[in-house]
Protein backbone atom coordinates (compact mmCIF):
# COMPACT_ATOMS: atom_id res chain seq x y z
CA UNK A 1 0.00 0.00 0.00
CA UNK A 2 1.36 3.52 -1.12
CA UNK A 3 1.90 5.81 1.91
CA UNK A 4 -0.24 8.78 1.40
CA UNK A 5 0.60 12.59 1.83
CA UNK A 6 -0.45 13.91 5.15
CA UNK A 7 -1.15 17.42 4.51
CA UNK A 8 -1.79 20.21 6.77
CA UNK A 9 -3.38 23.83 6.33
CA UNK A 10 -2.93 27.08 8.32
CA UNK A 11 -5.52 29.45 8.09
CA UNK A 12 -9.07 27.71 6.95
CA UNK A 13 -10.29 30.92 6.00
CA UNK A 14 -12.12 31.67 2.60
CA UNK A 15 -8.94 30.72 0.01
CA UNK A 16 -8.31 27.73 1.98
CA UNK A 17 -11.89 26.34 2.11
CA UNK A 18 -12.69 28.07 -1.61
CA UNK A 19 -9.78 26.40 -3.30
CA UNK A 20 -7.20 24.55 -1.42
CA UNK A 21 -9.02 22.06 0.65
CA UNK A 22 -11.38 21.45 -1.72
CA UNK A 23 -8.68 20.32 -4.23
CA UNK A 24 -6.68 18.35 -1.92
CA UNK A 25 -9.39 16.60 -0.92
CA UNK A 26 -10.03 14.87 -4.22
CA UNK A 27 -6.47 13.38 -4.68
CA UNK A 28 -6.62 10.07 -3.71
CA UNK A 29 -2.26 10.19 -2.31
CA UNK A 30 -3.44 12.73 0.05
CA UNK A 31 -4.69 12.83 3.89
CA UNK A 32 -5.46 16.47 5.35
CA UNK A 33 -4.64 15.59 8.52
CA UNK A 34 -4.44 18.60 10.52
CA UNK A 35 -5.91 22.12 10.43
CA UNK A 36 -4.75 25.51 11.72
CA UNK A 37 -6.54 29.21 12.65
CA UNK A 38 -6.39 31.29 15.47
CA UNK A 39 -10.41 31.32 15.28
CA UNK A 40 -10.42 27.50 16.97
CA UNK A 41 -13.86 26.80 15.29
CA UNK A 42 -12.85 27.64 11.64
CA UNK A 43 -10.40 25.05 12.00
CA UNK A 44 -12.93 22.76 13.70
CA UNK A 45 -15.60 23.21 11.09
CA UNK A 46 -13.03 23.10 8.67
CA UNK A 47 -11.41 19.56 9.71
CA UNK A 48 -15.55 18.26 10.00
CA UNK A 49 -15.65 19.08 5.92
CA UNK A 50 -12.28 18.06 4.52
CA UNK A 51 -10.13 16.11 7.44
CA UNK A 52 -9.55 12.48 7.78
CA UNK A 53 -10.74 10.84 11.26
CA UNK A 54 -8.91 11.61 14.12
CA UNK A 55 -7.28 15.00 12.12
CA UNK A 56 -6.41 17.41 14.41
CA UNK A 57 -7.03 21.22 14.98
CA UNK A 58 -4.95 23.85 16.36
CA UNK A 59 -4.85 27.51 17.13
CA UNK A 60 -1.11 28.09 17.33
CA UNK A 61 0.86 26.79 13.92
CA UNK A 62 3.95 26.44 15.99
CA UNK A 63 2.02 23.50 17.86
CA UNK A 64 0.96 21.97 14.57
CA UNK A 65 4.84 21.81 13.40
CA UNK A 66 5.68 19.87 15.80
CA UNK A 67 3.74 16.90 14.37
CA UNK A 68 6.48 15.13 12.55
CA UNK A 69 4.22 12.83 10.62
CA UNK A 70 3.05 15.99 8.37
CA UNK A 71 4.67 16.14 5.34
CA UNK A 72 3.04 19.59 3.65
CA UNK A 73 1.82 23.17 5.05
CA UNK A 74 -0.55 25.28 3.02
CA UNK A 75 0.12 28.31 4.10
CA UNK A 76 -3.33 30.59 3.51
CA UNK A 77 -3.19 33.46 6.04
CA UNK A 78 -2.65 37.52 5.60
CA UNK A 79 0.25 38.20 3.89
CA UNK A 80 2.37 39.69 6.85
CA UNK A 81 2.37 36.27 8.23
CA UNK A 82 3.31 34.44 5.07
CA UNK A 83 7.48 34.58 5.59
CA UNK A 84 7.28 33.29 9.17
CA UNK A 85 4.87 30.52 8.54
CA UNK A 86 6.39 29.12 5.73
CA UNK A 87 10.13 29.26 7.20
CA UNK A 88 8.80 27.69 10.16
CA UNK A 89 7.28 25.06 8.53
CA UNK A 90 10.36 24.52 6.22
CA UNK A 91 12.66 24.37 8.98
CA UNK A 92 10.41 22.07 10.61
CA UNK A 93 11.02 19.23 7.52
CA UNK A 94 7.47 20.37 5.87
CA UNK A 95 7.26 21.06 1.96
CA UNK A 96 5.30 24.21 2.16
CA UNK A 97 2.70 25.44 -0.31
CA UNK A 98 1.91 29.21 0.50
CA UNK A 99 -0.75 31.35 -0.87
CA UNK A 100 0.21 34.46 -3.42
CA UNK A 101 1.92 36.64 -3.16
CA UNK A 102 4.74 34.63 -1.79
CA UNK A 103 5.70 37.32 0.55
CA UNK A 104 4.33 41.04 2.21
CA UNK A 105 8.54 42.36 1.39
CA UNK A 106 11.21 41.53 -1.11
CA UNK A 107 13.36 40.66 2.11
CA UNK A 108 10.65 38.15 3.61
CA UNK A 109 10.68 36.53 0.65
CA UNK A 110 14.79 35.96 0.51
CA UNK A 111 13.85 34.56 3.76
CA UNK A 112 11.49 31.97 1.95
CA UNK A 113 13.06 30.83 -0.90
CA UNK A 114 16.76 30.82 1.73
CA UNK A 115 14.85 28.64 4.37
CA UNK A 116 13.87 26.41 1.35
CA UNK A 117 17.48 25.84 -0.35
CA UNK A 118 18.79 25.70 3.41
CA UNK A 119 16.36 22.34 4.03
CA UNK A 120 16.32 21.21 0.49
CA UNK A 121 12.30 21.03 1.25
CA UNK A 122 9.76 21.80 -1.75
CA UNK A 123 8.36 25.78 -1.79
CA UNK A 124 5.50 26.63 -4.31
CA UNK A 125 3.72 29.73 -4.14
CA UNK A 126 -0.44 29.64 -5.05
CA UNK A 127 -0.11 31.17 -8.52
CA UNK A 128 -3.13 29.41 -9.86
CA UNK A 129 -3.67 30.96 -13.17
CA UNK A 130 -0.93 29.30 -14.39
CA UNK A 131 -2.80 25.93 -14.68
CA UNK A 132 -5.75 27.53 -17.11
CA UNK A 133 -6.24 25.85 -19.92
CA UNK A 134 -5.50 28.84 -21.93
CA UNK A 135 -2.32 29.85 -19.81
CA UNK A 136 -0.95 26.16 -20.77
CA UNK A 137 -2.18 26.74 -23.96
CA UNK A 138 0.06 29.97 -24.49
CA UNK A 139 3.01 28.96 -22.20
CA UNK A 140 4.31 26.03 -24.66
CA UNK A 141 3.32 27.97 -27.84
CA UNK A 142 5.70 30.49 -26.25
CA UNK A 143 8.05 27.39 -25.05
CA UNK A 144 8.20 26.50 -28.96
CA UNK A 145 9.29 29.59 -29.87
CA UNK A 146 6.40 31.10 -32.52
CA UNK A 147 6.31 34.63 -30.80
CA UNK A 148 9.98 34.56 -31.38
CA UNK A 149 11.80 37.10 -28.93
CA UNK A 150 8.81 38.37 -27.05
CA UNK A 151 10.23 42.14 -26.20
CA UNK A 152 6.57 43.94 -25.79
CA UNK A 153 4.33 42.93 -23.30
CA UNK A 154 1.05 43.66 -21.01
CA UNK A 155 0.03 42.40 -17.75
CA UNK A 156 -3.63 42.75 -17.16
CA UNK A 157 -5.36 42.92 -13.70
CA UNK A 158 -8.35 45.48 -14.22
CA UNK A 159 -11.21 45.50 -12.07
CA UNK A 160 -14.31 48.27 -12.65
CA UNK A 161 -15.83 47.95 -9.44
CA UNK A 162 -14.79 44.98 -7.45
CA UNK A 163 -13.25 45.66 -4.09
CA UNK A 164 -12.92 42.64 -1.96
CA UNK A 165 -14.52 43.97 1.05
CA UNK A 166 -14.06 41.25 3.73
CA UNK A 167 -11.08 39.77 5.44
CA UNK A 168 -7.97 42.02 5.59
CA UNK A 169 -7.82 42.78 2.47
CA UNK A 170 -8.31 46.71 2.67
CA UNK A 171 -5.62 46.25 5.64
CA UNK A 172 -2.39 47.81 4.67
CA UNK A 173 -0.64 46.44 7.58
CA UNK A 174 -1.13 42.89 6.96
CA UNK A 175 -1.50 42.48 3.05
CA UNK A 176 1.55 45.31 2.24
CA UNK A 177 -0.91 46.79 -0.38
CA UNK A 178 -3.91 46.63 -2.34
CA UNK A 179 -4.94 45.52 -6.14
CA UNK A 180 -1.12 45.64 -7.11
CA UNK A 181 0.03 43.19 -4.46
CA UNK A 182 -3.48 41.25 -5.08
CA UNK A 183 -4.13 40.87 -8.38
CA UNK A 184 -1.76 42.67 -10.17
CA UNK A 185 0.68 40.09 -8.78
CA UNK A 186 -1.39 37.28 -10.74
CA UNK A 187 -1.15 39.17 -14.06
CA UNK A 188 2.71 39.63 -13.80
CA UNK A 189 3.80 36.00 -13.07
CA UNK A 190 1.39 34.98 -15.95
CA UNK A 191 3.58 37.51 -18.41
CA UNK A 192 7.02 36.75 -16.61
CA UNK A 193 6.25 32.94 -17.14
CA UNK A 194 5.57 32.91 -20.61
CA UNK A 195 8.35 35.82 -21.18
CA UNK A 196 10.39 33.39 -19.17
CA UNK A 197 12.23 36.39 -18.61
CA UNK A 198 13.32 37.30 -14.72
CA UNK A 199 15.98 39.81 -14.93
CA UNK A 200 14.51 43.67 -14.60
CA UNK A 201 16.92 46.37 -15.07
CA UNK A 202 14.35 49.00 -14.13
CA UNK A 203 11.07 50.34 -12.73
CA UNK A 204 8.48 53.31 -12.66
CA UNK A 205 5.45 53.31 -10.98
CA UNK A 206 2.58 54.88 -9.90
CA UNK A 207 -0.32 54.61 -7.27
CA UNK A 208 -3.64 56.28 -6.66
CA UNK A 209 -5.79 55.90 -3.62
CA UNK A 210 -8.94 58.28 -5.74
CA UNK A 211 -11.87 56.03 -5.64
CA UNK A 212 -11.27 54.24 -2.64
CA UNK A 213 -12.09 57.48 -0.25
CA UNK A 214 -16.21 57.04 -2.00
CA UNK A 215 -18.52 54.53 -0.15
CA UNK A 216 -19.66 52.81 -3.25
CA UNK A 217 -22.61 50.96 -3.44
CA UNK A 218 -22.24 49.74 -6.86
CA UNK A 219 -19.36 47.93 -5.71
CA UNK A 220 -19.69 43.50 -6.52
CA UNK A 221 -19.56 42.95 -2.82
CA UNK A 222 -21.21 45.90 -1.81
CA UNK A 223 -20.22 49.54 -0.62
CA UNK A 224 -16.64 49.57 1.25
CA UNK A 225 -15.87 51.58 4.74
CA UNK A 226 -14.16 54.61 3.10
CA UNK A 227 -12.01 54.81 7.01
CA UNK A 228 -11.04 50.95 6.56
CA UNK A 229 -9.41 51.37 2.66
CA UNK A 230 -5.84 52.53 3.59
CA UNK A 231 -4.45 50.41 1.08
CA UNK A 232 -4.49 51.95 -2.90
CA UNK A 233 -7.56 51.25 -5.17
CA UNK A 234 -5.13 51.62 -8.58
CA UNK A 235 -1.41 51.19 -9.23
CA UNK A 236 0.56 51.01 -12.90
CA UNK A 237 4.18 49.76 -13.80
CA UNK A 238 6.52 50.53 -16.12
CA UNK A 239 8.67 47.90 -16.46
CA UNK A 240 12.01 47.52 -18.34
CA UNK A 241 14.51 44.18 -18.36
CA UNK A 242 17.98 43.39 -19.11
CA UNK A 243 17.38 42.69 -22.22
CA UNK A 244 15.64 45.47 -23.29
CA UNK A 245 12.58 43.79 -23.06
CA UNK A 246 9.37 46.23 -21.85
CA UNK A 247 6.34 45.19 -19.45
CA UNK A 248 3.19 47.55 -18.85
CA UNK A 249 1.70 46.13 -15.53
CA UNK A 250 -2.22 47.84 -14.90
CA UNK A 251 -3.84 46.94 -11.65
CA UNK A 252 -6.95 48.52 -9.95
CA UNK A 253 -10.02 47.35 -8.07
CA UNK A 254 -12.07 50.25 -8.86
CA UNK A 255 -11.53 52.37 -12.56
CA UNK A 256 -13.87 54.19 -14.09
CA UNK A 257 -13.42 51.73 -17.51
CA UNK A 258 -14.95 49.47 -19.93
CA UNK A 259 -11.24 47.61 -21.00
CA UNK A 260 -12.10 44.78 -17.60
CA UNK A 261 -9.93 41.96 -17.31
CA UNK A 262 -7.86 40.07 -14.70
CA UNK A 263 -5.11 37.54 -14.82
CA UNK A 264 -4.29 38.25 -18.29
CA UNK A 265 -1.46 39.21 -20.82
CA UNK A 266 -0.65 40.41 -23.97
CA UNK A 267 2.44 39.64 -25.80
CA UNK A 268 3.73 41.07 -28.95
CA UNK A 269 7.26 38.71 -30.37
CA UNK A 270 9.52 39.35 -33.38
CA UNK A 271 7.74 36.65 -34.82
CA UNK A 272 3.89 36.66 -33.51
CA UNK A 273 2.17 37.67 -30.92
CA UNK A 274 -0.91 36.95 -28.15
CA UNK A 275 -3.75 37.90 -26.28
CA UNK A 276 -6.01 36.64 -23.97
CA UNK A 277 -8.42 39.10 -23.60
CA UNK A 278 -10.91 37.83 -25.75
CA UNK A 279 -10.06 34.36 -25.56
CA UNK A 280 -7.04 33.18 -26.54
CA UNK A 281 -5.96 34.94 -29.89
CA UNK A 282 -2.79 34.47 -31.75
CA UNK A 283 -1.49 36.94 -34.05
CA UNK A 284 1.07 36.99 -36.89
CA UNK A 285 1.78 37.32 -40.54
CA UNK A 286 1.86 34.65 -43.04
CA UNK A 287 2.75 34.43 -47.10
CA UNK A 288 2.61 38.30 -46.67
CA UNK A 289 -1.01 38.25 -44.86
CA UNK A 290 -1.69 39.43 -41.50
CA UNK A 291 -3.76 36.29 -39.28
CA UNK A 292 -5.58 35.92 -36.34
CA UNK A 293 -6.01 32.95 -35.10
CA UNK A 294 -8.91 32.16 -31.85
CA UNK A 295 -8.05 28.93 -30.39
CA UNK A 296 -10.94 26.68 -29.27
CA UNK A 297 -10.58 25.30 -25.30
CA UNK A 298 -12.35 23.48 -23.20
CA UNK A 299 -13.46 26.67 -20.49
CA UNK A 300 -14.48 23.78 -18.11
CA UNK A 301 -11.38 22.36 -17.20
CA UNK A 302 -8.64 19.95 -18.84
CA UNK A 303 -9.21 15.81 -18.61
CA UNK A 304 -6.50 13.93 -17.03
CA UNK A 305 -5.32 10.11 -17.22
CA UNK A 306 -8.84 8.58 -15.87
CA UNK A 307 -10.93 11.03 -17.91
CA UNK A 308 -12.15 13.33 -15.17
CA UNK A 309 -11.89 17.29 -15.69
CA UNK A 310 -10.00 18.97 -13.27
CA UNK A 311 -10.23 22.79 -12.62
CA UNK A 312 -6.77 24.98 -12.20
CA UNK A 313 -7.05 24.65 -8.79
CA UNK A 314 -7.38 20.97 -9.37
CA UNK A 315 -4.64 20.66 -11.29
CA UNK A 316 -2.71 23.25 -9.57
CA UNK A 317 -3.10 21.08 -6.01
CA UNK A 318 -2.43 17.62 -8.16
CA UNK A 319 0.57 19.04 -10.18
CA UNK A 320 2.32 20.37 -6.91
CA UNK A 321 1.41 16.62 -4.95
CA UNK A 322 3.15 14.84 -7.87
CA UNK A 323 6.14 17.00 -7.65
CA UNK A 324 6.74 16.13 -3.43
CA UNK A 325 6.09 12.06 -4.65
CA UNK A 326 8.30 12.18 -7.52
CA UNK A 327 10.76 14.36 -6.33
CA UNK A 328 10.40 17.12 -9.30
CA UNK A 329 10.54 20.73 -9.31
CA UNK A 330 7.30 22.80 -8.57
CA UNK A 331 5.53 24.26 -11.64
CA UNK A 332 5.86 27.68 -9.72
CA UNK A 333 9.63 27.69 -8.57
CA UNK A 334 10.44 29.75 -5.48
CA UNK A 335 13.30 32.41 -7.16
CA UNK A 336 10.14 33.18 -10.37
CA UNK A 337 8.04 34.52 -7.55
CA UNK A 338 11.16 36.34 -5.91
CA UNK A 339 11.20 38.26 -8.90
CA UNK A 340 7.86 38.81 -8.77
CA UNK A 341 7.92 40.33 -5.26
CA UNK A 342 10.96 42.70 -6.37
CA UNK A 343 8.88 44.30 -9.24
CA UNK A 344 5.79 44.93 -6.71
CA UNK A 345 7.96 46.32 -4.42
CA UNK A 346 9.70 48.54 -6.89
CA UNK A 347 6.29 49.80 -7.97
CA UNK A 348 5.38 50.85 -4.57
CA UNK A 349 8.47 52.55 -3.84
CA UNK A 350 8.80 54.12 -7.22
CA UNK A 351 5.21 55.61 -6.62
CA UNK A 352 6.74 57.27 -3.39
CA UNK A 353 10.16 58.74 -4.54
CA UNK A 354 9.05 59.43 -7.99
CA UNK A 355 11.75 58.12 -9.31
CA UNK A 356 12.97 54.82 -11.34
CA UNK A 357 14.20 51.84 -9.55
CA UNK A 358 17.05 50.69 -10.37
CA UNK A 359 17.82 46.51 -9.61
CA UNK A 360 21.52 45.37 -9.22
Amino acid sequence: MVEKIKVSVVGCGGIANGKHLPSLSKLEQVEIVAFCDIIEERAKKASEKYGVGGAKTYENYKELLQDASIDVVHVCTPNNSHAEITVAALEAGKHVMCEKPVAKTTEEAKQMVEAAERTGKKLTIGYNNRFRPDSQYLHNVCERGDLGEIYYAKAHAIRRRAVPTWGVFLDEEKQGGGPLIDIGTHALDLTLWMMNNYKPKSVMGTVYHKLGEKNNAANAWGPWDPEEFTVEDSAFGFITMENGATIILESSWALNTLDVDEAKCSLSGTEGGADMKNGLRINGEDLGKLYTQNIELDAGGVAFYDGKVESDPDVEARLWIESIIKDTDPVVKPKEVLVVTQILEAIYESAKTGEAIYFD
